[in-house]
């Protein structure tokens, strides 16, 4: 008999483990019958899982890369910059279920049709179209201040970008997670002094970094930081 086992920290997610011993990430669907993408889908007692494929989210491969710290919990309110069409917002969707919720930030217009469907589902998530460069572009659709700011976005000034949307929205002592995509940052030099250099911008604006894991083998030339806001 199949035999899950709760994620270390986050709500409604689960380690199935196969045959072979590898492990899959699963999150327990809040929309039973309906998916998100072409994720795929599996029942155990009755109840209907996501599988979370870690080379669609970064998210899912900061957890199977063993990521130690995940401050999301079913109560949160998130930001989300650069949403896409909302492979990762609809797990995280699973996590929350009816307590929290997710405002999604988006800047193709093309894309967002993708995201507005899936959000059209899950009611916890809002889509925005907006430009995460600029938050007063959507600070009026926000009218509160979120626990969490998780930023995935192609730009040369990714923490600079998560520091301002941090300092219209974020909660004091509130988190952030921060996918660095080096080549969209710098592609002449190596990742890891992209990711020394975003490191350091985030510790100016005082954050205190908490963790940080590669991606690799599932993004390449990424990696994944959790920090705190110390104010």
């Amino acid at each position: 008999m199949a035999k899950l086992t709760p994620h270390e920290s986050l709500a409604n997610t689960y380690w199935y483990k196969k045959e072979d011993e590898s492990e899959v990430l699963l999150t327990l669907n809040f929309t039973p019958g309906q998916k998100a993408y072409d994720e795929k889908v599996m029942e155990f007692g009755g109840q209907e899982y996501r599988v979370w494929n870690p080379y669609r989210s970064k998210l899912a491969a900061a957890a199977i890369k063993k990521l130690q710290n995940i401050p999301i919990t079913a109560q949160s309110h998130i930001l989300y910059l650069g949403a896409a069409s909302g492979t990762t917002c609809s797990h995280i969707s699973d996590v929350l279920r009816d307590q929290g919720k997710v405002y999604c930030i988006e800047f193709s217009s093309r894309v967002i049709r993708e995201l507005v469907r899936v959000c059209e589902i899950r009611k916890n998530l809002i889509p925005i179209l907006g430009d995460a460069r600029y938050p007063s572009q959507y600070r009026m659709l926000i009218p509160e201040q979120v626990d969490v700011i998780y930023a995935d976005v192609a730009q040369p000034e990714q923490a600079q970008i998560i520091i301002t949307n941090a300092e219209t929205f974020l909660k004091p002592n509130g988190w952030i997670l921060l996918c660095v995509k080096s080549r969209s940052v710098d592609v002449t030099k190596e990742p890891e002094q992209v990711y020394k250099d975003q490191v350091k911008i985030l510790k100016n604006a005082q954050f205190k970094i908490v963790e940080l894991t590669f991606l690799s083998p599932y993004s390449e030339d990424h990696a994944f930081i959790v920090a705190q806001w110390l104010k």
